[in-house]
């Protein structure tokens, strides 16, 4: 059995990733999250602290997600994201 702890927002991934998202990848994300960790929605993401996950509602929601992130330079990142789906 897993335990997965907290419920992070873009800015506190954006802090512990040590990146900067822009304005517009900052919208989306934020219109894309989910506050409630169970039953994650289609086209919703909820990132956990523990492990530092982002768990996303389908494939193609973590697809656009995983893309945002992929976009930025992430050789000096102080710790990895893992981005998964639930269906």
């Amino acid at each position: 059995m897993s335990i997965f702890l907290g419920n992070l927002t873009v800015s506190q991934i954006e802090n512990r990733m040590g990146i900067s998202l822009t304005e517009d990848e900052k919208t989306t994300l934020n219109s894309m999250r989910q506050e409630k960790a169970e039953n994650i929605e289609n086209g919703k993401w909820h990132c956990f602290d523990l492990p530092f996950m982002l768990v996303c509602g389908d494939k193609q929601t973590a697809e656009k997600v995983a893309r945002i992130f992929q976009a930025h330079d992430l050789s000096h990142v102080r710790e990895a994201l893992q981005v998964s789906w639930e269906r």
